[in-house]
């Protein structure tokens, strides 16, 4: 499966570009360490052929990127993903640190 192009803005990608992106990333780290994936298979608990074909598709599950990451000691980057935005007001701010007193559960609006 070829690569898509690197310089596609984000916004204009599909996700299984974002998956292929990921683990050509994910991939050239784990040279870049100079692992064998029998050595990212052992640090991490996800079988060989698992990796092997996660770098050859980018598709995997997120609990097994997670693993993958933790190992390769990239795991960090993943504390801001899906963070919300800066708030815009004032009110807004405040309204989001009395919610995190309170540990109410937020559902969604249909």
């Amino acid at each position: 499966m070829p690569t898509p192009p690197t310089d596609i803005p984000i916004q204009m990608s599909m996700p299984e570009d974002i998956g292929r992106r990921l683990a050509d990333r994910l991939r050239g780290e784990r040279l870049r360490l100079g692992w064998k994936q029998s050595t990212l298979a052992e640090r991490s608990g996800v079988s060989v052929p698992t990796i092997r074909r996660y770098e050859r598709t980018g598709r995997t599950t997120i609990e097994t990127l997670l693993r993958l990451c933790h190992a390769l000691g990239r795991l960090e980057e993943f504390a801001d993903l899906l963070a919300p935005p800066p708030a815009s007001t004032l009110a807004e701010l405040e309204a989001r640190a009395a919610d995190r007193g309170k540990g109410q559960r937020k559902r969604g609006v249909r």
